[in-house]
């Protein structure tokens, strides 16, 4: 174990250097603070590098350590042009899928539109796992993601609240018996928030540094929010959202898998994957998804095992794909 001090007035990151690759890392010690870096380390030649906030970085001398015992595996420094493949790559894929969620959307307000309202039930469920598959392209979509996809909790009205809009607000209304002319509203306003985004979406920026950290947040939210049924409006398909936001990962995950391979293990990752959404898809049958509120113990235990467990397993996707200052 390390103790790292920071005298300096500004915060700094520390990491642990050797042969251009990264063996520990401590992000943020504040100014005047002690912090202990915690790093096993084989036979080899290292070097500490402190990185100031708006400050070039200061190395320090190499230091000699010796043993026969193993040590924590170096990982070479990820940077914004190595992460620009992968963007391009998903962007395309979001592109494509704002296509296909325009399409699915359109139908959905049709049907509010025609009056039926078990087709609009039958529709909403397509278009809303047609958003849900976009991923990590929720911090490119600003204002309009909590228009499309916004939940009524912290609304001063709740449900009834003028700004709860978007896929929700007609999910809450299909399935709470609100009839289909004061549905036509929020209906017409998401399809038009919908047209909006696929539209906007050319001039958006997206972070390269973000891809890395939405392949862990994605399920972060499904555990939050689907798994404990706090994101539902009365559809009961909170397991079909779970699994399109297992396709989101994986949508996520595969371009930024030539940086990955070589830098960690991806084969664990991939088997939770497929565990995850089997034990997910099993929950599908005859063409109906389980509600959460009628699972057994057993099974809600184990889906919310095998999320959580995958969950933790892509923090070490977050953190090797985050962007970091070179020497």
């Amino acid at each position: 174990m390390l103790l790292v001090h920071n005298g300096d007035s500004s915060a700094v990151d520390v990491t642990v250097v050797s042969g251009g690759a990264v063996f520990a890392e401590l992000e943020d010690a504040g100014p005047g603070t002690t912090r202990p870096l915690r790093v096993s380390l084989a036979a080899g030649t290292y070097a500490v590098t402190c990185r100031p906030e708006d400050a070039a970085s200061v190395t320090g001398p190499q230091i000699r350590v010796t043993g026969a015992g193993g040590g924590a595996r170096g990982v070479r420094p990820i940077t914004r042009n190595d992460l620009y493949p992968a963007v391009r790559a998903y962007r395309a894929y979001v592109t494509r899928g704002l296509d296909r969620l325009k399409d699915r959307t359109d139908e959905l307000r049709d049907a509010v539109r025609s009056g039926d309202l078990d087709a609009a039930r039958a529709a909403w469920l397509p278009a809303h796992l047609a958003y849900e598959r976009l991923g990590a392209a929720y911090g490119t979509f600003g204002d309009l993601a909590d228009a499309i996809d916004g939940r009524p909790a912290g609304l001063p009205e709740g449900v009834r609240d003028a700004g709860f809009t978007g896929f929700h607000r007609v999910e809450h209304g299909l399935w709470h018996g609100e009839p289909a002319a004061s549905l036509r509203g929020p209906a017409d306003r998401l399809a038009a928030d919908v047209e909006a985004l696929r539209d906007g979406f050319p001039r958006e920026q997206t972070d390269p540094g973000d891809l890395g950290l939405r392949a862990h947040e994605i399920l972060e939210g499904t555990l939050r929010f689907e798994l404990t049924g706090k994101a539902d409006q009365g559809s009961g398909t909170m397991l079909a959202t779970a699994a399109a936001d297992l396709d989101a990962t994986r949508a996520v995950l595969d371009p930024l898998r030539p940086l990955l391979n070589g830098r960690m293990d991806l084969a664990g990752i991939d088997a939770r994957l497929d565990r995850a959404a089997r034990l997910l898809r099993a929950q599908h049958r005859h063409g109906r998804w389980t509600p959460l509120s009628r699972l057994s113990i057993r099974e809600r235990e184990r889906i919310d095992g095998a999320v959580g467990e995958l969950v933790e397993s892509l923090s070490s996707v977050a953190t090797i794909a985050a962007v970091r200052r070179t020497p």
